[in-house]
């Protein structure tokens, strides 16, 4: 069993990453075209080859190619003989493509209730009083027994608590008709962003996302993120979710020889910019804790700068590539980030650091200690899959061949929040008819709930193929915590008040 992968030559000596540091975290920094994304791939491989799973999503489209061999060219083969490294292979890795969109991989949902009212709050861009209607929204729904599946559930629970707002008042607080006119405008904005695709069934089923194929290689999930990314708040919320659920469902292994699954966070910045100091707080919190539950957290951004203090901290593998001192400004982030470095010549690193050529970088890492290492300049080892793009016919045959095809790829609309109150509606413009409300036959024992939640577990994909009952019946489990009198599933981000589920 392989217990280390090599990032690159270091000025003293060759530099390898210890899987069990690994989910110490780590950040991978430096300007725009310096090489970060080649050590993204270096290390995605190095994680594969060790059999642990990876996450990570495709900005700019250029890491499609791990599913491919790689070729030896002229100019690797220099940088192959510089390194040293005489064993060098082409190699694919096994990938799965993801797409929010369903058009350049399996379609990726979760349904409103999963996300929960603090971050979707975030992502339409709420203030605090429409913030507090829309938590009061999920309490009604909560209360009321209804599931909030997709968009039209809350847009139709809003229109609900609206035209009930005096019923509601005296029990959950006041309700500002003007909050829930804010709201709706910004639900229609996110669904011609795609929220209307986002949100729904079948919900994504986490285990999905931590596989090995048959050979033992940890699969690479890549999320095609470059049309995502014209939406900057759904991508950094969306890779937040998905966070927050692993944290959340995976269970406490303490330190283990290698991760369960390293989650791979590029655009760093986006998560930070102008975020809340509550939600700093709740980002601290996942990023500390969850590597008890085996999981590593790798940001990608050009600076370190770009990072939380809070949690720039708690990030103990740091590969930084060059930054350039333009001005004034720079020359100050510069100065900053040689400083977080442990070194022997921190003015020294600082020049180094403006100085370092594409594909060299400073590279420290944990020890077999937990202790970082002293700085080195290091020249990175080149990834064994193919660099660039690959074949639309390729990614077509990767998704064809996949273990989940067909699991994700139709949506189901079951009866939800949406159904039951148009039901309400049409019983009470035809008083004589009888209405069957069926919200208490979606209330299965909490026996049913933990057999079908716990079972979703394995890790190998030399499982029986999903079918789309099975994933319907797993995002159901997921969704009716709320009719056993529970708060449904929403991540450490459910609320400001609490960590966790609440209870």
């Amino acid at each position: 069993m392989e217990h280390s992968f090599l990032i690159g030559q270091g000025s003293t000596s060759p530099i390898h990453l210890l899987a069990a540091m690994a989910n110490r975290h780590g950040l991978i920094a430096g300007a725009t075209g310096t090489g970060k994304t080649v050590t993204l791939r270096v290390l995605a491989e190095g994680f594969s080859r060790l059999g642990v799973p990876v996450f990570m999503a495709d900005v700019k489209g250029d890491l499609a190619g791990l599913c491919q061999p790689g070729t030896l060219t002229e100019k690797l083969a220099a940088r192959l003989a510089s390194l040293g490294i005489e064993d060098w292979t082409p190699k694919a890795f096994p990938v799965v493509f993801w797409d929010v969109f369903g058009e350049q991989g399996h379609p990726v949902r979760t349904t409103i209730s999963e996300v929960g009212p603090f971050l979707l709050a975030r992502l339409l861009n709420l203030n605090e009083t429409q913030a507090g209607v829309l938590n009061l929204t999920f309490k009604v729904a909560d209360d009321s027994g209804m599931l909030l599946l997709d968009l039209k559930d809350l847009q139709a629970m809003l229109v609900h608590v609206g035209e009930n707002a005096k019923n509601f008042t005296l029990q959950y607080g006041n309700v500002s008709a003007a909050s829930i006119g804010a709201i709706q405008r910004a639900l229609l904005t996110l669904q011609e962003s795609g929220g209307d695709i986002f949100f729904g069934e079948p919900a994504l089923n986490i285990q999905d996302l931590i596989q090995t194929n048959e050979q033992g290689l940890g699969v690479i999930n890549i999320l095609s993120a470059d049309k995502l990314m014209l939406s900057p708040a759904i991508y950094s919320t969306f890779l937040l979710w998905l966070l927050s659920e692993l944290f959340e469902q995976l269970p406490e292994v303490g330190d283990l020889a290698k991760p369960k699954m390293v989650f791979f966070f590029d655009e760093a910045h986006l998560l930070f910019d102008e975020a809340p100091k509550a939600l700093l707080d709740k980002i601290e919190q996942v990023v500390r804790l969850i590597r008890s539950k085996g999981v590593g957290v790798y940001f990608v951004s050009q600076s370190s700068l770009d990072i939380a203090d809070s949690v720039l901290g708690q990030l103990g593998n740091r590969v930084q590539h060059a930054l350039r001192a333009f001005t004034a400004k720079d020359q100050k982030a510069l100065k900053a980030t040689a400083e977080t470095f442990r070194s022997d010549n921190a003015s020294n690193l600082q020049d180094v650091i403006g100085e370092l050529a594409i594909g060299e970088a400073i590279v420290s890492v944990l020890d077999e200690h937990g202790s970082p290492t002293v700085a080195q300049r290091a020249l990175i080892a080149p990834p064994c899959s193919r660099l660039g793009p690959i074949t639309p016919e390729e990614r077509t045959q990767i998704i064809e061949n996949s273990l989940i095809r067909g699991v994700y790829e139709k949506s189901i609309d079951r009866e939800s929040a949406y159904e039951l109150l148009t039901k309400r509606v049409e019983a009470s413009e035809q008083p004589t008819s009888e209405v069957k409300d069926n919200s208490e036959e979606q209330r299965p024992s909490r026996s049913i709930f933990s057999t079908v939640f716990t079972g979703s577990g394995g890790g190998k994909s030399t499982r029986s193929r999903q079918t789309p009952l099975e994933a319907m019946v797993v995002s159901t489990a997921r969704s009716i915590g709320n009719q056993l009198g529970r708060s449904i599933l929403r991540g450490i981000f459910g609320s400001l008040s609490g960590g966790g589920r609440r209870r």
